[in-house]
């Protein structure tokens, strides 16, 4: 059985920076693409960012250009995302998955809230 276990997440003000990790119990996990996701309050779950396994290729979607940065330590089997500069609009649960994620990976996610 699959666990994706996030943490990280918290209240900061506008401008600040959190970092998440995300601790896969996956097997494959070195050699699988990983993502991060994000779900707001009364919003569709959205893609925020990916890592490949082989060459570390990262993807973000455009709102987080330039502020996030996906990182992995396959060692220990875990994915980061470094955000900075953040903004109220960046509040949501963030998720961590494969990418393209697994509908049996996802996790409880952690609350990422930014207040203005």
């Amino acid at each position: 059985q699959v666990q994706l276990v996030e943490s990280g997440g918290g209240l900061v003000q506008a401008g600040g920076s959190l970092r998440l990790s995300c601790a896969a119990s996956l097997r494959t996990f070195s050699i699988s693409s990983m993502g991060w996701f994000r779900q707001a309050p009364g919003k569709e779950r959205e893609f925020v960012g990916s890592i490949t396994w082989r060459l570390e290729n990262r993807v973000y979607t455009d709102s987080v250009k330039g502020r996030f940065t996906i990182s992995r330590d396959n060692a220990k089997r875990t994915v980061y995302l470094q955000m900075n500069d953040l903004k109220p609009e960046d509040t949501a649960i963030y998720y961590c998955n494969t990418n393209p994620p697994n509908n049996s990976y996802w996790g409880q996610g952690t609350q990422v809230t930014v207040s203005s």
